[in-house]
């Protein structure tokens, strides 16, 4: 389908979403997450999709929040179901079986950091800003950020961030394990597309089966999570691509996964 607020690219199976509202600091409105919704659905039945990339149009933001003329409009009423909209769009995004980089080229606040945090992994350019200023607003975080900061960084950390409202560093947010790693602005997005094709070029199984036991086993008790990874491991065991995968390492030659 056409996006208005985002521009989709497929090649080799990784695909490219750049939020392009540049004007508004790709700021997230009702559309664009609309349009994310839609855009996911497809992501999740495209076997020929392995990896996406998530970044922003321009130079200044990732994404700088929430369109705040919206924000403003908010009810008793309205604002509990913008909220469980965002939040069902970020998990699809989270749970869509197939990795995610968010690769992360300037401000990425509120809704910006929220959606950052549902991605697999995320990348950072040095001028990259973090942070939850909803409370500067009256409001506080509502597409998933005070559970997955908690869970991604410790809750001392997500105190202080969602608390204070303020603002931190590329840098300061890899030191508290936000973001994986940081990199000059040149070189982010070429960072980023470098890492889907090494996740691109795995067996898809196995990559959407270790991805399931890492979320779903961060909920359970180690003993249950080991069950679990048990579990999933002999899932793998039934599928063509360990066959291939196994065969191609003792036959000294490149795999050709095919996603069965």
């Amino acid at each position: 389908m056409p996006y208005q607020n985002l521009i989709f690219e497929k090649k080799e199976h990784i695909g490219t979403v750049t939020f392009n509202r540049p004007k508004l600091l790709n700021a997230l409105n009702r559309q664009t997450m609309d349009e994310l919704d839609a855009l996911l659905t497809e992501a999740r039945n495209d076997k020929d999709l392995r990896v996406l990339v998530l970044t922003g149009a321009g130079d200044k933001a990732f994404i700088a929040g929430a369109d705040i003329n919206e924000l403003a409009r908010l009810t008793p009423t309205t604002g509990p179901e913008t909220s469980l909209h965002g939040q069902a769009v970020l998990h699809r995004l989270e749970t869509l079986g197939k990795p995610s980089i968010a690769a992360v080229n300037g401000f990425a606040l509120g809704g910006g950091c929220e959606l950052a945090l549902a991605c697999s992994i995320r990348l950072a350019s040095r001028t990259a800003k973090f942070g939850q200023p909803e409370v500067k607003l009256g409001i506080i975080p509502g597409y998933g950020g005070t559970q997955r900061l908690a869970r991604l960084c410790g809750k001392g950390v997500a105190h202080e961030l969602c608390l204070s409202g303020e603002m931190i560093s590329a840098e300061e947010a890899q030191r508290i394990g936000l973001v994986n790693h940081v990199y000059e602005s040149g070189e982010l997005l070429t960072a980023a597309q470098s890492l889907a094709r090494k996740i691109a070029a795995n067996a898809p199984m196995a990559v959407q089966l270790t991805m399931e036991a890492i979320e779903r086993g961060l909920e359970m008790p180690q003993e249950q999570g080991l069950f679990l990874e048990a579990a999933l491991f002999g899932m793998s065991c039934a599928t063509e691509d360990m066959r291939e995968g196994t065969r191609a390492f003792l036959e000294k030659r490149a795999a050709q996964f095919q996603g069965k």
